[in-house]
Parts: structure tokens; C-alpha cells; sequence
């Protein structure tokens, strides 16, 4: 399927994504902060910058994007039908610096948690906050 934007507004669409602050991790921090835990934002001194940081109890919480962060088997990490070989190198070597932020992470001692864009769903809140509550208290 081809693009429904020119190059020039896809480029202009695609210029105005923000790494920070997303609607994805406004709605996490909500939830984080519903349960009473403390954290950071995107401390830079830890590998891959993470999302919340809990120094005391060594954990992280990345939110990731599907489509950026390539999540297998998930309709929205779909390549586009345009200049595939530039995206396929991009979401590969985020991919792949995704894996060595986890192995820093874990040889530094701390715990991490993937949530992905996609599980962050209305539907899904309860079963998010669950999942959240187990890992910063285990």
C-alpha cells in the first residue's frame, strides 16, 4: 500500500514524534503513581536512558513504541511499503541497542520491565497495573 502523505508531509509527520513524555508513558507514570511508588524520568546516567528509574529497589520500566522498537508479531511494527531498507536498518539497530541496554542493565544489577505501546489499552489497564505492582514489589 502506498503512502497517503507526500515524502514532505510524511517527513514533517514523522519530525514531530517526541522520545519523551509520550501519551503511552504519561498514562504508565498515572498508574505508577496511583500505586504509591516513587521513581525518575529518563535518567541518563543508566544505560538507555529508561523511561522511570526506582534507584532504592534497582528496577526500570522502558515504554517502548512497536513500530521503533520492532515488536515481533505485532501489527503496528509493520515496515512501510516505502524506503524499507532505511527503516529496516533503523528498527534493526534499535533493536539490537535495545539488547545491549538490557545486558549493561542486568551486569550493573538492575531489573528491567518492557511495556509495549500496544498492551496499553483501555482494556488492559487492570491487567498493566498487576503486572507493574508485581515487578516493583518482587
Amino acid at each position: 500500500m502506498a503512502d497517503i502523505f507526500s515524502p514532505e508531509k510524511r517527513s514533517q509527520i514523522m519530525r514531530k514524534i517526541c522520545p519523551k513524555n509520550s501519551t503511552y508513558e504519561r498514562i504508565v507514570q498515572s498508574i505508577v503513581s496511583s500505586l504509591r511508588f516513587r521513581y525518575e524520568t529518563n535518567v541518563s546516567s543508566l544505560p538507555g536512558k529508561p523511561d522511570l528509574v526506582f534507584k532504592r529497589r534497582k528496577k526500570v520500566i522502558f515504554i517502548n513504541g512497536c513500530f521503533w522498537h520492532g515488536h515481533n508479531k505485532c501489527k503496528r511494527s509493520k515496515l512501510p511499503s516505502t524506503n524499507r531498507d532505511f527503516w529496516s536498518k533503523k528498527i534493526w539497530g534499535n533493536i539490537f541497542k535495545d539488547g545491549k541496554t538490557r545486558r549493561l542493565l542486568r551486569e550493573k544489577g538492575w531489573k528491567y520491565l518492557i511495556i509495549w505501546q500496544c498492551k496499553i489499552r483501555v482494556r488492559n489497564m487492570q491487567i498493566l497495573e498487576n503486572k507493574i505492582r508485581d515487578f516493583l514489589r518482587n
